[in-house]
């Protein structure tokens, strides 16, 4: 549950229906900081309705550095960047051909050498940015999250209740219950990059 959770938030694009309440929007509506493709836009931002997408293209620090100051001139601070394993990869890809991220090894006695291929962290103008995988986003989307503003809302007694069912013979069966809304209590203080190619 916690893994359809965790796809159905990042990896969709469904918004709030009045006539439907208890749906709730996922991330990508929320959004209004960041980019688009080319003849892309984004939702109004409260949840109502889905962006519009617009031609993919490929990553870049750029994207990030942008995305990045776009939040934090909005009040946030975003300090998470959650993406696919490809864009994840991509990300450290591009911080190593530019040449932006150094390791230093200090080493005071003889140890095996230690090659390091990924960037886990981009300080940029506006903060510093861990970058996440995330196992349940597509190749057209990473997000930069300020934890500060966005949470999993959960109604009393419905967060992972287990319930027993009446039996059948000898099988004891049970259930999970939860009730759940995406909680974004500041939307502009996040970023999405979306229509990305995966490369």
């Amino acid at each position: 549950m916690r893994r359809d959770i965790e796809k159905s938030i990042g990896d969709t694009d469904v918004a709030r229906d009045g006539s439907d309440p208890r749906k709730s929007a996922s991330l990508s509506c929320w959004m209004t900081n960041g980019s688009v493709g080319a003849t892309g836009a984004f939702a109004t931002g409260d949840g109502t309705n889905a962006y519009t997408a617009g031609t993919a293209r490929a990553l870049t620090l750029a994207m990030i550095e942008d995305a990045q100051q776009d939040a934090w001139e909005a009040g946030g601070n975003p300090r998470l960047m959650i993406s696919s394993a490809t864009n994840r990869a991509n990300f450290s890809d591009l911080s190593a051909t530019g040449n932006l991220v150094s390791n230093d090894v200090n080493m005071t006695k003889a140890k095996e050498v230690t090659y390091v291929g990924s960037t886990s962290v981009f300080l940029g103008d506006f903060g510093t940015v861990e970058a996440v995988p995330s196992r349940f986003m597509s190749n057209d989307r990473a997000f930069l999250i300020d934890p500060d503003y966005v949470s999993i809302a959960t109604l009393n007694g419905r967060n992972f209740l287990e319930e027993e069912l009446a039996k059948d013979g000898d099988a004891q069966t049970s259930h999970l219950v939860i009730e759940w809304a995406l909680k974004p209590t500041a939307p502009k203080a996040h970023a999405a990059i979306l229509d990305l190619n995966g490369s």
